[in-house]
């Protein structure tokens, strides 16, 4: 087989493949050629022609000599030069110039302040429905209990609305715990939607637990399903949602820490990152 000479480089230039279509025909045809086996042989012929003249122009573009094209270039000499005396630092922003949102959350402290007022507000919409339903503040007690520790289907509404010393010690704690821990959720939460905090505390986040617990609670606890008003349920979540979401609220944001380099705030030695103005010890 005869083959061409190969030009001579130009001066000045750098050799690149010469650009060509026929491996996007070849494949194309190749994929056209998959597609006739669940729509027709029509569409298989017309893949695999497409394949074939794909192939034969990719192999008549490399064989016998490969093609090239000859593109000028212009070398960048580029002269790396200082008159710094000393080693430049890095200033550490004082605004954060392209943040992750939120900027400023709540405390701890806040989510805790909130958990406690939702739990009182929780607390005494609770009794309020015990005493107009079972004329007993201890119902919903005694129900929140024997809800957890399964033994409401031994126990009628009669032995519910009365007092015991025994699910009372249980009911505090427990009513303590998760208030807490719905308030550090909400102390979270309210930063996301920062121009209207009661909307999401009071309505939204109370309407979705509530229809959360409505949905599951018939399969988890079929017993205690049947013996909550659903309508006081929801009713004692709202009361929660607004009490810790206007005490959250008022309370003040602090800034956090995302416009600190991560290596000042895991306390690393970092000389490039720290302030020049600082003076005596640079540990952060």
């Amino acid at each position: 087989m005869e083959t061409n000479p190969t030009p001579e480089k130009p001066t000045g230039t750098v050799e690149l493949p010469r650009p060509t279509a026929w491996p996007l025909i070849f494949a194309f045809g190749l994929t056209t050629v998959a597609a006739g086996f669940i729509t027709g042989a029509a569409v298989g012929i017309l893949g695999g022609v497409l394949a074939i003249a794909g192939i034969i122009g990719w192999f008549r573009v490399m064989f016998p000599t490969e093609a090239h094209e000859y593109l000028p270039v212009e070398p960048d000499q580029a002269v790396v030069a200082t008159t710094r005396r000393q080693v430049e630092r890095i200033a550490v922003a004082s605004n954060v110039k392209r943040a992750w949102l939120p900027v400023e959350i709540y405390p701890i402290s806040a989510g805790v302040k909130g958990g406690l007022a939702g739990s009182v507000v929780m607390a005494i919409l609770a009794m309020a429905y015990g005493l107009l339903s079972q004329t007993s503040i201890w119902y919903p007690i005694n129900l929140l209990v024997a809800g957890f520790f399964g033994w409401m289907g031994s126990a009628n509404t009669s032995q519910l609305a009365q007092f015991s010393m025994e699910a009372l010690l249980i009911a505090i704690p427990l009513h303590l715990i998760m208030s807490l821990m719905v308030g550090l959720l909400y102390g979270a939460m309210l930063p996301m939607i920062p121009r209207h905090p009661i909307l999401l505390g009071g309505f939204i986040a109370p309407a979705m637990w509530s229809g959360l617990v409505y949905s599951i609670l018939g399969v988890v606890n079929p017993v205690m399903d049947q013996r909550i008003n659903w309508f006081w349920f929801a009713l004692s979540q709202v009361g929660f949602g607004l009490a810790a979401g206007i005490v959250v609220s008022r309370q003040e944001r602090v800034r956090t820490s995302q416009a600190t380099p991560f290596m000042l705030r895991a306390g690393l030695e970092s000389p490039g990152l720290r302030d020049e103005n600082r003076t005596g010890d640079d540990r952060p």
